[in-house]
């Protein structure tokens, strides 16, 4: 399994964490598509801890991090 971790606004309908069946997923935005995340509703991935891009390999095991972009001013 991958552990999918979302923060903010994707945690909206989500909650904080899903399990993601690895045999569905090959490269993260895989997992982005599987969660019904659009790329550009992300600011930053993280793979276990590391800053990471949609095309990056993802494994059994991993940690998945999602953050959106930041607001304000």
């Amino acid at each position: 399994m991958i552990e999918v971790r979302f923060f903010a606004t994707l945690r909206d309908g989500r909650g904080k964490v899903m399990q993601v069946d690895a045999e569905k997923a090959a490269v993260a935005g895989d997992i982005l598509r599987l969660c019904e995340i659009k790329p550009e509703e992300v600011a930053i991935l993280l793979i276990n801890g590391f800053h990471s891009k949609p095309e990056d390999p993802v494994k059994d095991g991993d940690v998945i991090s999602l953050f959106p972009p930041v607001g304000g001013g």
